[in-house]
């Protein structure tokens, strides 16, 4: 069935007769391409391999050559058809290269190579970044007109392996001081409307959409501004910041969403006043767990300022580790106004991050956080642009944006 579809392919794309477009054709640099003769090329597509024809020009001066065709049929600088190469993308971004090529021979008959698959991916991904940047660019000239009752924007951090060039003069938490990792930074924007019948805050259904890069805070700072407003931020009737205690997050969220509720993300709160109460040796287990129980409930209520008595009362007992405390306290004392969690579920808030927390596993760690892995910056932000686009729903938005 894909002998005689490639075939028939293979007829209607040289019904044209080559795409002849008369003797002569403009250059952009005001030279004249002229018509030499035709070429044919080899193109895989998904029913298989097909021989276009193709009208070949060249410019002397420039010298260079063109065939008008390639580029009505997105194939120019390349020997797979659109469709191949969206099939490639996709595995590519969902699986490693190595066995996505398996995958692809074995669902779609087709034979490519690891390496092809990783070139398209790099060259779709740096297209995709395209995209999000043309959509951001819009985004800030054009204001909604659809109103959001509360919009989440959230962000956070996780490490991707790199090879070694990328992690020169860095360093780490490894013994040896170098640094192993760089931070993926993600966001992630969505949207509420209600609560559930426990009175509990529900997302949205599709409302969630993911920006990420190997990239400063700064950068990231605009591409996520970009995202929220293309999502509506500045009609949003409430506007909420999900972050841990990371200084770049709120920094962001100072600069760009001022005014939003800023909201720490209640399980990482929970994991600070663990790391103090096991500084203190001298508790044993039940001790420990009830000290934290009491701090628990604490947070909950909302009141972070019983939790920093609670730390700063561990100074008495002996094995009392001053440093961890003081830390920890400085944690809860400088987001203690974060850290409202009553009042925020009585506003009907999420207080934590676990569509971000689960987007950091599915967008970044189930592909780019593999054993023996180790990525390029620019290989990686590829991949991350990619999957940022099936995650978002935006796949078929991008292939239209390519085809306009």
């Amino acid at each position: 069935m894909h002998n005689i579809g490639s075939k028939v392919l293979e007829g209607l794309l040289n019904a044209d007769g080559g795409g002849y477009q008369g003797k002569s054709l403009p250059c952009d640099n005001g030279h004249t391409y002229e018509f030499v003769g035709y070429r044919d090329k080899n193109v895989l597509t998904v029913l298989g391999k097909v021989k276009v024809t193709r009208a070949y020009y060249y410019d002397r001066q420039c010298k260079d050559g063109m065939c008008p065709k390639d580029k009505d049929l997105d194939i120019e600088g390349t020997s797979f058809s659109p469709g191949v190469r969206r099939i490639k993308a996709r595995v590519g971004a969902y699986r490693a290269f190595g066995l996505g090529h398996e995958d692809i021979k074995e669902m779609a008959g087709i034979d490519v190579t690891a390496k092809e698959i990783e070139r398209t991916c790099n060259k779709l991904g740096q297209q995709t970044k395209a995209f999000f940047n043309k959509q951001a660019s819009e985004s800030l000239k054009v204001l909604p007109i659809q109103s959001v009752p509360k919009l989440y924007i959230c962000m956070d951090g996780t490490g991707v392996p790199m090879v070694k060039k990328e992690l020169v003069n860095r360093q780490g938490k490894a013994e040896d001081g170098q640094a192993k990792t760089r931070e993926a930074k993600l966001g992630c924007v969505f949207t509420q409307t209600g609560l559930d019948e426990r009175g509990r805050p529900v997302r949205d259904e599709g409302s969630t959409s993911y920006v990420g890069a190997i990239e400063t805070s700064e950068v990231f700072g605009k591409r996520l501004y970009a995202e929220a407003k293309q999502r509506g931020v500045d009609r949003a009737k409430e506007v909420v910041v999900l972050g841990d205690g990371a200084p770049w997050i709120w920094n962001i969220a100072d600069e760009y969403f001022p005014g939003a509720v800023e909201i720490i993300d209640l399980y990482h709160a929970r994991e600070h006043y663990w790391k103090a109460g096991r500084a203190c040796s001298c508790l044993n287990k039940e001790k420990l767990h009830q000290w934290a129980e009491d701090r628990r409930k604490e947070l909950d209520a909302g009141r972070p300022e019983d939790v920093v008595k609670a730390i700063r009362g561990l100074s008495c007992l002996p094995e009392y580790d001053k440093e961890i405390c003081e830390r920890e306290i400085g944690y809860f004392e400088k987001n203690k106004e974060r850290m409202r969690y009553a009042d925020f579920r009585r506003r009907g808030f999420f207080v934590g991050s676990g569509v971000l927390e689960a987007g950091c596993r599915s967008v970044i760690g189930q592909r780019l956080k593999q054993s023996g892995m180790h990525w390029t910056v620019d290989g990686a932000n590829n991949i991350i642009a990619l999957r940022c686009c099936f995650f978002s729903n935006r796949w078929e938005d991008f292939w239209e944006y390519r085809a306009a």
